[in-house]
């Protein structure tokens, strides 16, 4: 294999290791399941995850990612290891 075509083909798969890393870096903590946010949230596991979706449940939607912040486990600084990670939008549907 000439050198080429071994450069091109490195770039190609940096590339598209790259847009998978992107494409899964964020969640909507609005609309996120536990096992969603267990999985996109750094020092998040199983049992914050759930008390994530049972405090939107109780309060309603998040207006923001210092809001996560209120929720029991979860303190500043897991929201600003985070807040590249968290995205805010709309409720999520009801159940």
């Amino acid at each position: 294999m000439n050198r080429f075509a071994l450069v091109l083909k490195s770039l190609l798969l940096s590339l598209a290791l790259s847009a998978s890393a992107l494409a899964a870096g964020g969640v909507n903590i609005n609309t996120a399941d536990a096992n969603a946010l267990d999985t996109a949230l750094v020092g998040v596991g199983p049992a914050k995850a759930q008390a994530i979706v049972e405090y939107r449940q109780a309060n309603g939607p998040f207006k923001s990612a210092d809001q996560l912040a209120q929720v029991k486990g979860i303190g500043p600084a897991t929201v600003e290891k985070n807040r590249d990670r968290i995205e805010v939008g709309g409720a999520a549907p009801a159940k």
